[in-house]
């Protein structure tokens, strides 16, 4: 059976391990909870903790200044601060619907049956659609692209059953898999230039290996201990890597200084789709176009073109 003919959400144990099958990826599969209030109010908060962990600094506003905040962003003219101010009322949406959905749990504990109607629940996923709205307008907190799929995780734990939520992040988990193979790819391709770098390839290999073990693995996995460590070191190794420029490498010490920055650039970028666990395709679009550039100015370097002289003035016969 090819890859083509499997179908989504298949399962096998593979290794020992069982997996589920989504685009190409087969990715480790965790237990899925209870449908219950209490597990969703688990997952709200696990996930509001991993959202704050990855956007901009300061946007971690607390629900109870939900009217400051949404009076600070509606009086705001200047553009670039209604920016932040419009991350910081998503940041207090956020709260404010996960405190909402907190006590609907100590009610329900309480023996208290909470309808999908009720009125504060209703609330609570207004909050949260217009957190995500917001959340267009944050950036990662790294300073590339906006990963706004984080701000309507929360959305979908609350509106949908907690299964098609976990499908739904496999699929995820599989498209950044993909980008971060592609990364790769274009890595091994600028290598290609750069003969002094040329046994870079297998530390490229095992960084792209320990990222995708990275992406699968929930820090409450036993196994994280060995994925974090292991991926950390693959990382270090990328950045610090030395090439050797021997004289006759034809290659340009300051093009070889560009590729080290780009090895630096690529670690921070898979180590933030790694640990958020999305794609981010723009800023992955703009780091293959600048492997592409490096590539190419260093064949250049090494086989330049020679122009055209001067051609001869044809003399005419008398």
């Amino acid at each position: 059976m090819t890859d083509i003919e499997i179908p989504q959400g298949e399962q096998r144990v593979i290794e020992g391990q069982v997996r589920v099958y989504y685009d190409g990826y087969w990715i480790k599969k965790y237990d899925v909870p209870a449908d219950t209030l209490l597990a969703k109010k688990r997952l709200i908060e696990a996930l509001t903790h991993r959202l704050f962990n990855h956007v901009e600094y300061g946007l971690n506003v607390p629900g109870t200044r939900l009217t400051e905040a949404r009076r600070a962003f509606l009086d705001e003219t200047d553009q670039a601060k209604k920016r932040v101010k419009g991350g910081m009322l998503a940041g207090a949406l956020f709260n404010r619907a996960t405190d909402i959905f907190t006590k609907l749990v100590e009610l329900q504990a309480c023996g208290v049956e909470i309808q999908s109607d009720n009125a504060l629940m209703r609330q609570c996923g207004e909050h949260l659609q217009e957190s995500l709205a917001l959340g267009k307008m944050v950036l990662h907190r790294s300073g590339e692209e906006g990963i706004d799929e984080l701000w309507g995780e929360p959305f979908k734990a609350f509106a949908f059953p907690i299964e098609e939520f976990y499908k739904s992040r496999y699929v995820k988990i599989a498209l950044t898999m993909r980008a971060i193979d592609a990364i790769g790819d274009a890595l091994r391709s600028t290598i290609a230039a750069f003969t002094p770098f040329g046994s870079l390839t297998p530390v490229v290999d095992d960084f792209v290996r320990a990222a995708k073990l990275k992406t699968e693995t929930l820090r409450t996995d036993l196994e994280v201990f060995e994925v974090w460590s292991s991926f950390v070191v693959a990382s270090e190794t990328l950045c610090n890597f030395e090439p050797s420029l021997p004289s006759a490498s034809g290659i340009d010490p300051q093009l070889c200084a560009q590729f080290s920055e780009l090895l630096r650039a690529g670690s921070v970028l898979v180590s933030s789709m790694a640990r958020a666990r999305v794609p981010m395709p723009k800023s992955a679009r703009a780091f293959i176009e600048r492997c592409e550039d490096l590539g190419q100015s260093a064949k250049n370097k090494k086989d330049p073109t020679p122009r055209p002289g001067p051609q001869p003035v044809p003399v005419l016969a008398p």
